[in-house]
């Protein structure tokens, strides 16, 4: 269940940059113009459902651009990163995109999705680079919503003919996946989703890029929110960190774009110890300078 609902998070990532706004600098950008990925293994009254928790009841299809997504392309997609039998054989889940203007920020709705919280989504779309959207993750029922992600790939590829580059797919799913996995073990999906942010926002501000340094702040952050983490977890943080650092995001662009979030984290007043965590290099090198005045009595 857990992993299979990565899935609809990789739907806004992809539906998001099928034409919706979400670079600041894209000239192609439609605002307010929706994009919606449907399951094609929806019945008639479940599409009604969805369409009706989507707010689109009474839409006209011409007026959208909509998307079918059948059970094969989700496999074809998602076997990557899922195991086919967590992927299942129906494809069910929903995702509305609406762009907005610049400031907007990220927002994000679920209906009848049980498992990620609309936070979890929020902070893996800033992964993946996502910018002023509207976003709302739906399906006729509790599922798990993984014909949503095969919904946005498609969407991307067939109307802008671009690709969202690989690593921050699989950095922003490899995110949503892991902070399900500490919910379950914290017990607290804020508390979760919290320490994701915290330790995202300072290996991106601090340019960290040692496992030991990330390692460092992943331990202080924990001590911050007060969790206790398994090492195991711990080392899958600093790994997904190792990830994130490579993609080189933008600390400003994601206060931007969840406000509420990271004034919360800025309200726990966190600084990093710089004793411990600082350029690996630059301390190797200083290690030696020191080795060599102690040597040589200087």
């Amino acid at each position: 269940m857990r992993k299979k609902l990565t899935a609809v998070l990789l739907a806004a990532t992809m539906l998001l940059t099928s034409g919706v706004t979400v670079f600041a600098d894209r000239v192609d950008a439609v605002i307010d113009k929706p994009y919606l990925a449907l399951g094609a293994d929806l019945s008639p009254q479940e599409q009604m459902t969805v369409l009706s928790l989507l707010g689109l009841s009474d839409i006209n299809v011409d007026d959208y651009d909509i998307i079918s997504i059948t059970n094969a392309d989700e496999h074809e997609y998602l076997d990557k990163y899922l195991d086919a039998s967590i992927i299942g054989t129906r494809a069910l889940s929903s995702v509305l995109v609406v762009g907005k203007e610049a400031g907007n920020g990220i927002h994000v709705t679920t209906k009848n999705i049980s498992y990620c919280t609309e936070g979890m989504y929020r902070n893996a779309l800033l992964t993946a680079g996502i910018e002023d959207a509207d976003i709302t993750v739906a399906g006729p029922f509790s599922i798990s919503g993984t014909a949503a992600l095969v919904g946005a790939i498609k969407a991307y590829e067939t109307m802008t003919g671009e690709e969202i580059d690989d690593e921050n797919l699989d950095a922003a799913n490899d995110e949503l996946v892991l902070t399900g996995k500490l919910v379950e073990d914290i017990g607290d999906s804020e508390k979760a989703e919290d320490l994701m942010a915290l330790v995202k926002q300072e290996v991106a501000e601090n340019k960290l890029t040692s496992a030991e340094d990330i390692q460092n702040v992943v331990d202080q952050a924990c001590d911050q929110l007060d969790i206790q983490l398994s090492e195991e977890n711990q080392k899958q943080i600093a790994e997904l960190m190792k990830k994130i650092e490579g993609l080189d995001l933008d600390v400003d662009k994601l206060k931007d774009q969840a406000k509420d979030l990271y004034q919360k984290l800025e309200d726990l007043d966190f600084h990093v110890d710089k004793e411990s965590v600082g350029n690996f290099f630059t301390r190797i090198i200083d290690a030696i300078v020191k080795f060599f005045q102690g040597l040589f009595g200087k």
